[in-house]
């Protein structure tokens, strides 16, 4: 004979099933931003200042340059603007993370908060000075920008939570469907 859970049950798995939630936000985001910070410093240590190395061809290749702009170096004089969004985003994230239920959310915000992270950190420690910082950016794609790791998180990631939000999913793990 098997009975309902009671309320103490059931309120003890839906805070395991976010606590989790919340292990795999945080796992992705430090997978993210530790890929992000090991390459940035891997390229600076042994490109800056060489000759860019191809890939493919003029296609993609690893070029070291600091950026203190956002995407395609615009914005260059909006560095201190760039720290405080980045921060923001990292604010706004983290309260999220308190009703946050869905696997799939929990994915998109990680590589948004580690890619946030990893430019940030830049930001905050590189050169010219403290929140003025120019971004580490080292991947170039032909007719295209260049950008690093934390970048491609961050794209990636707002990508996911465009679907999700498009799919309808919530990340408390509900669902809203549009009649």
């Amino acid at each position: 004979m098997t009975s309902e859970p009671t309320a103490d049950e059931t309120t003890a798995s839906t805070s395991d099933v976010r606590k989790r939630r919340i292990g795999v936000l945080l796992s992705v985001a430090l997978l993210a931003y530790l890929l992000d910070l090991g390459s940035k410093l891997l390229v600076v240590a042994q490109l800056e200042h060489k000759d860019a190395i191809r890939l493919i061809g003029d296609w993609v290749q690893f070029t070291v340059i600091r950026n203190p702009g956002a995407a395609f170096g615009m914005g260059a004089a909006l560095t201190v603007v760039f720290t405080l969004i980045a921060t923001t985003v990292i604010v706004v994230i983290i309260r999220l993370a308190r009703r946050l239920y869905s696997l799939p959310w929990a994915i998109a915000l990680g590589l948004l908060l580690g890619g946030a992270f990893g430019n940030l950190t830049d930001r905050i420690v590189r050169s010219p000075g403290l929140f003025r910082g120019a971004v580490v950016d080292f991947i170039s794609v032909k007719h295209f920008a260049v950008f690093n790791l934390a970048d491609s998180a961050i794209v990636c990631g707002g990508i996911l939570v465009v679907l999700l939000s498009f799919l309808g999913t919530n990340p408390d793990g509900s669902v809203h469907r549009d009649k």
